[in-house]
């Protein structure tokens, strides 16, 4: 029965042809379309749908709930828990979704198809929810050719750009040159914009590795509360140069869900730590340099539910509504008049993000101008017991990695 036509009753002439051309478009186009009802059951699926689903007939998708026919996977090829699972949280909570990039699992040979899926809440009687797909094959494999060529330039390129930081640097030491003052405030300018030059190759390197899929996170467990304490106290001393306070597991502010701090938990996760060293280190360097001295930042891990939740907050000049929704896009900074003089690439908050991702997590901000910032990081959260079982597989396979080493 059509969806657009469930009404017993005959429906007015005019509906009809409106009815029909909805059909016909919706018959017609490439992305996938299903409309599930308020419990997450299926009751419509158009030919695309069936298509990329690798079912026979859309008979075969209605009445079945979504989370048995829509079989979908990280980018990278991992099983995702449903803990993980935005488009199932997001058909569960009735929340939209946008653009949700993931792998595919069509019919039974399971063959993978990349899309990026979306999520509509339909404000009806039915509590409706709209999901689409398409596949994005193609548009990786242009942002594939994209990347290659960024991360090859930007590898050609910073060689130069060292050897003419290197050059400036000895022309600023007394010990290997004389220059007037007028030509020290003029090397000093060009000597920060070849540090500025090396920092963004450096930057576009570290992003093109995960996005062209040779840099793959490497996970091991963790004890989440000691390492993020590990890493944040790294940053003391520019946190001290630049006149600022820090705290580590501060009371205030609460989280997220307004919880309390707890201080004595202990939280495992199961993360890779070269990543968790460049999220922390972006986010603590964002709160220094969008911090005016006499301000301060406060760093604090909490287990909530079957989440690891880590802040890092700050007294500094805030972020606008406007920003806030642009703040994790490639290459985006603030344009006022009080972050023109601030350094920046504008992929330190992409690279968090995209780190973040990588593991199964989520990254966003809150923030108001003038007020502060904090940013939330949510990470998969495991047991003790799982800890232990994990940690004796790590430990196993590092001593495995040694011997077949040694005998190479």
């Amino acid at each position: 029965m059509s969806l657009f036509n469930r009404n017993k009753q005959p429906a007015p002439a005019s509906a009809a042809p409106r009815n029909s051309l909805a059909e016909l478009a919706l018959a017609t186009i490439n992305d996938g379309v299903l409309i599930l009802n308020r419990a997450g059951q299926i009751q419509y699926a158009n030919p695309a749908a069936v298509s990329m689903l690798g079912l026979n007939a859309a008979e075969n998708a209605i009445g079945f709930d979504a989370s048995l026919v829509l079989k979908i996977e990280s980018q990278e090829g991992r099983e995702l828990p449903e803990n993980e699972n935005q488009i199932l949280q997001a058909i569960r909570a009735g929340q939209a979704l946008d653009s949700y990039k993931v792998c595919l699992l069509s019919g039974a040979a399971k063959k993978r198809i990349p899309i990026s899926i979306s999520l509509i809440p339909v404000n009806n009687s039915d509590g409706s929810r709209i999901i689409t797909f398409r596949d994005i094959t193609r548009e990786l494999a242009e942002e594939g050719e994209q990347t290659e060529f960024i991360s090859t330039a930007s590898h050609e390129m910073r060689t130069p750009v060292a050897s003419i930081e290197g050059y400036l640097s000895l022309a600023l030491n007394p010990q290997t040159a004389t220059i007037d003052e007028r030509a020290r405030t003029y090397l000093n300018s060009a000597h920060a914009s070849a540090k500025h030059l090396g920092q963004l190759f450096r930057d576009l390197l570290d992003v093109t590795k995960l996005d062209d899929g040779h840099l793959r996170p490497h996970f091991q467990p963790v004890e989440m509360l000691g390492l993020v304490k590990q890493i944040s106290d790294e940053y003391r001393v520019p946190i001290g140069n630049a006149k600022l306070n820090y705290q580590f597991g501060s009371l205030e502010p609460t989280n997220a869900l307004g919880a309390s701090r707890r201080l004595d938990q202990v939280v495992y996760g199961y993360v890779d730590v070269n990543f968790m060293r460049e999220i922390m280190g972006n986010l603590i360097d964002n709160a220094i340099k969008y911090t005016p001295a006499g301000g301060s930042i406060y760093v604090n891990v909490l287990g909530d539910g079957d989440r690891v939740l880590i802040n890092v907050t700050d007294t500094g000049m805030g972020i606008s509504s406007d920003d806030l929704i642009h703040i994790f896009q490639k290459f985006y900074r603030a344009d006022n008049s009080d972050t023109r003089t601030i350094g920046g690439t504008g992929l330190g908050l992409y690279l968090v993000k995209q780190r973040v991702e990588a593991m199964g997590g989520r990254v966003w901000a809150e923030s108001a101008f003038g007020e502060g910032s904090t940013f939330y990081v949510s990470l998969p959260r495991i047991t003790g017991e799982e800890y232990e079982k994990r940690m004796i597989a790590y430990n196993n396979g590092m001593a495995n990695n040694t011997l077949q080493g040694g005998t190479q």
